[in-house]
């Protein structure tokens, strides 16, 4: 068995790409089962993040909650930076209000989830990214009508619902968190506790791509129907990906933040909550019905970009020759 494993981290990005052909291909061929791989996704990413989070240890999550230079980069490139830029991209789509809603809804919100696994792919510091994920979840909940109202108008902040938010906070980040701190716990005097983390972390692999195939399959199908208008956003999208790793990176310098703290900051600024606001955008009224086409898009954009990034942000960022000498 460990043979497979250390098989399936030496190949994991060809099975990742693999993995989102693969859904992409059973979505388009069986459409009728999108229903059910939607309601699958937050169960899917719960137990993808459960796993994640078992390969923390709890000490490291406490101690980088105190890194306030961390925090401060992170905060400052998620909340000042992308808002300048999304203010910028969300202009060549202004003229469409479905659109427009879309873009702002899925870019002004942070990753809080699958961006902690890309984030240890790429040798980053995944632990403090963790400790900082409750902050970053509540500060876009507060923040987001008011850059609703900013760059939309403000009757679109009466279509948003923060229920969708709370409900999806709670399944993918507290429930595996609680059950991970319950497991570690027991794995400090009981076996059975250490078999699960070790069964958990041989199991990454298999989860990401079980989660790509999932989230690929379950909106592929309905992107297509729209795919000539939502041509418009895609080099949005792109373009994003390519400013906010840039960005990310200088905030790191600047901040002097080590290494693997700098590429944690190129993930979280690139990364969005795609899947977290889907039920957002979903909950909008039927005049808006493109707008979480808009946001699935992004997704799919974005799943291929970092399975890009996992290679790309350690040549951007790489270790310092006293850092290698000293692992």
């Amino acid at each position: 068995m460990q043979r497979v494993v250390v098989s399936w981290d030496r190949h994991q990005v060809a099975l990742y790409v693999a993995a989102i052909v693969i859904g992409g291909v059973f979505g388009v061929l069986a459409p009728s089962a999108a229903p059910v791989l939607s309601a699958a996704t937050n169960p899917v990413l719960a137990v993808l993040l459960f796993a994640t989070f078992l390969g923390v240890p709890l000490i490291e999550v406490g101690r980088s909650f105190r890194d306030l230079r961390f925090l401060g980069t992170v905060l400052a490139v998620n909340f000042v930076l992308v808002p300048l830029v999304v203010w910028g991209l969300s202009r060549f789509v202004a003229d469409d209000r479905g659109l427009l809603i879309g873009v702002i809804l899925v870019l002004l919100t942070p990753c809080v989830d699958y961006v902690i696994v890309f984030t240890g792919l790429a040798g980053g510091a995944k632990a403090r990214l963790l400790a900082a994920t409750p902050l970053l979840m509540l500060l876009q909940i507060v923040l987001l009508p008011a850059y609703l109202w900013l760059f939309a108008d403000g009757d679109t902040v009466a279509h948003i619902e923060i229920e969708p938010f709370v409900e999806a906070f709670v399944i993918i980040i507290v429930i595996p968190l609680i059950a991970a701190t319950l497991v570690q716990t027991v794995a400090r005097r009981h076996r059975a506790g250490r078999t699960i983390e070790q069964v958990m972390a041989g199991a990454m692999v298999p989860l990401m791509m079980l989660t790509l195939a999932v989230v690929i399959g379950s909106q592929i199908a309905a992107v297509g129907e729209q795919a000539l208008t939502l041509l418009r956003v895609v080099p949005l999208y792109v373009a994003f990906l390519v400013i906010m790793p840039l960005l990310g990176l200088a905030a790191g310098r600047v901040a002097r933040l080590d290494v693997p703290e700098t590429r944690a900051v190129m993930f979280s600024g690139a990364t969005r909550n795609s899947l977290v606001v889907l039920p957002l955008a979903l909950a909008l009224p039927a005049e808006l019905a493109i707008a979480p086409l808009a946001v699935v898009t992004q997704t799919l954009i974005e799943l291929v970009g970092m399975i890009i990034f996992v290679r790309l942000v350690p040549k951007l960022a790489p270790n310092r020759p006293r850092e290698r000498a000293t692992r």
